[in-house]
């Protein structure tokens, strides 16, 4: 049940984000849908590479603008981290260092500040200060190597693994543990999320198969990579997919009922030399029937079964309905704050804000006075918006 009175779990968190793009955008968004006041510190006139596919990655925040290439504005940024519990950068190694904006100067103005950076190769090692995306990241961890079918060059995901659960996720996930550690003993400290650490630490189980003879560099041939019948994406009648993932044996039983096969397929599940001929066979009763029919048939089942919905249709699917998965702000329709938590009352996403529409107002809560203010706005340090 859920308490109205109760506030969210990061409430009284305060995180000053210099905005940039991906990861670190995502890692300001989950740490604000739980509540935290998360401040976007963003150039004068708006960042436009921010701004293509961002506008959700930027929901539920203030804005403020300032330059930071100003001593003022560097001044401006250092008693913001006075009032603050935590800041995240995702500049290249030594670029805060050189504004002047770097742990050491942050944390000298509030030593329990906890300073988060994200990059793709780290803050140090060979590749450190190299441009690199998603996809090198992933490369350079094995995770790449392993996607992909039989025979074939690796597939390139969606950007999930290295920018979003390998990078913002785990810089927000930093963040969280140095902030517990700092208001335990009062002294902060510099979190170094660097994403081919955290696509690594995503492949840990991968790892532990192959330390038991269970996974090797064969794409396509391993029970969870496509190799497997019982866990794959097959196509159906009308030209559609679902997916089925009958790993446990008492699930594949249900499958094999519900699509008729017969006890060949069904006593040898893991018999991997048939792997590609039992494929077949499930495609070929799978495409026997629309996308539409396999959802009432498998209804209700434990055979492990989902219909692979586009993005057009995820929000009308009725267990998404039943959770609220998906909300509307505006018209643009979104995820829902995550993960959830009982007796608090969910978070409402807010429309990212205008660039810099929220400068005087923070500057305002965090000591500066108003001929303060002035005296930047005049100088073109902020935007006052």
């Amino acid at each position: 049940m859920t308490d109205a009175s109760r506030r969210p779990p990061l409430a009284g968190l305060r995180v000053i984000e210099l905005a940039g793009i991906g990861p670190g955008p995502f890692a300001g968004m989950m740490l604000a849908d739980l509540g935290a006041e998360v401040i976007t510190v963003d150039r004068l006139g708006g960042n436009p590479s921010a701004t293509i596919g961002h506008s959700i990655l930027f929901r539920s925040r203030r804005s403020v603008t300032i330059d930071l290439k100003s001593p003022h504005g560097v001044e401006a940024l250092l008693r913001l981290c006075e009032k603050s519990d935590a800041l995240i950068e995702g500049f290249r190694p030594g670029v805060a260092e050189r504004l002047g904006i770097g742990p050491n100067e942050c944390m000298a103005r509030n030593p329990a500040l906890v300073y988060g950076r994200i990059t793709g190769w780290g803050q140090e090692g060979p590749l450190a200060r190299t441009a690199g995306h998603d996809l090198n990241y992933i490369a350079l961890t094995g995770a790449l190597h392993a996607i992909g079918h039989e025979g074939q060059r690796p597939t390139v995901p969606l950007n999930l693994i290295g920018d979003f659960g390998g990078g913002g996720m785990l810089l927000a996930f930093g963040v969280l543990a140095g902030v517990l550690s700092a208001r335990a003993d009062g002294r902060g400290t510099v979190i170094d999320a660097a994403m081919i650490d955290g696509a690594s630490a995503l492949m840990a189980m991968f790892h532990g198969l192959r330390s038991e003879g269970l996974f090797d560099d064969e794409r396509g041939t391993h029970t969870l990579d496509g190799g497997a019948h019982f866990y794959d994406v097959y196509e159906t009648a009308d030209g559609r997919f679902v997916s089925i993932g009958a790993l446990e044996p008492q699930f594949y039983v249900q499958l094999c009922d519900l699509l008729g096969l017969d006890d060949e397929i069904r006593n040898a599940q893991y018999d991997l030399v048939r792997w590609p001929e039992f494929s077949e066979r499930i495609a070929a009763a799978v495409r026997q029937h629309t996308r539409d029919e396999l959802d009432v048939i498998f209804s209700g089942s434990d055979a492990c079964y989902a219909p692979v919905l586009a993005m057009e249709e995820v929000a009308r699917h009725p267990h998404h309905v039943a959770r609220a998965t998906f909300v509307v702000e505006g018209n643009d329709l979104q995820p829902a704050p995550a993960p959830r938590f009982n007796g608090h009352p969910p978070t409402v996403p807010t429309r990212r804000p205008a660039s810099g529409v929220d400068t005087v107002a923070v500057l305002r809560e965090c000591g500066f006075t108003d001929t303060e203010i002035t005296t930047m706005s005049d100088a073109g340090v902020i935007d006052a918006v």
